[in-house]
């Protein structure tokens, strides 16, 4: 397998000159130990054999991350300031439900050579005991985000019950879209994330007309 590296100027202090160079980004490491996930499982995969497998030591993998809990989520403060900009881009005139829409697709629109990491990262993160408990403050700071967003267009503080039933609900709608898209082969993330904000209104009225199964 070819080995992620970086050019030297950019060498981490301890890591020498000779052999195997570490990851370039948080991202790229991330993929990398999805790679050992998929071959070994996740609590079968040490951080010892990440680093390897990287050309890293160990003090230099806790330089991109804290745990192993840590790397299904690659840079994920990068990809909270990415869904904050969407958030602040959108017309303020564009209904509050439409917009959480609009910027949850983009925030999970990935290239096409990103989609079967993210993938992996998704069934990872859902089912995984241990990650689905240390996932509970990554999904805290992305309610936090659309709490902020939601409190300012009503004019509430991001901690108010309104902003916080409305970040919930976002949270609770992606996660929905998601389990969707694990189980089924020829399912697009996108159209799923759009048909589940739009179908939310109706869905939860309390003068729906019952269907059948």
């Amino acid at each position: 397998m070819n080995q992620l590296r970086l050019p030297d100027e950019a060498r981490p202090a301890d890591q020498p000159r000779l052999g195997r160079q570490p990851s370039t980004s948080r991202n790229e490491l991330s993929h990398l130990a999805l790679q050992l996930f998929i071959e070994k499982g996740f609590d079968e995969t040490t951080i010892d054999e990440i680093a390897a497998r990287a050309g890293i030591g160990r003090r230099t993998f806790f330089r991109y991350f804290s745990s192993k809990n840590d790397l299904p989520w690659g840079d994920f403060e990068e990809l909270l300031d990415r869904l904050r900009r969407h958030l602040q881009e959108l017309p303020a005139d564009l209904p509050l439900l439409d917009a959480l829409r609009l910027a949850v697709i983009e925030f999970n629109r990935f290239p096409a050579e990103e989609v079967p990491y993210h993938k992996r990262r998704m069934d990872l993160l859902l089912n995984v005991p241990t990650l689905v408990a240390h996932s509970t403050l990554r999904y805290a700071s992305w309610r936090e985000v659309v709490a902020v967003f939601a409190g300012e267009r009503l004019g509430l503080p991001a901690d108010d019950l309104e902003p916080q039933v409305i970040a919930w609900t976002a949270l609770a709608v992606s996660l929905a879209a998601y389990e969707q898209w694990l189980r089924r082969d020829d399912a697009d993330l996108a159209e799923l994330l759009d048909e589940a904000f739009r179908k939310l209104p109706t869905t939860i009225a309390t003068d729906a007309e019952p269907r059948g199964r």
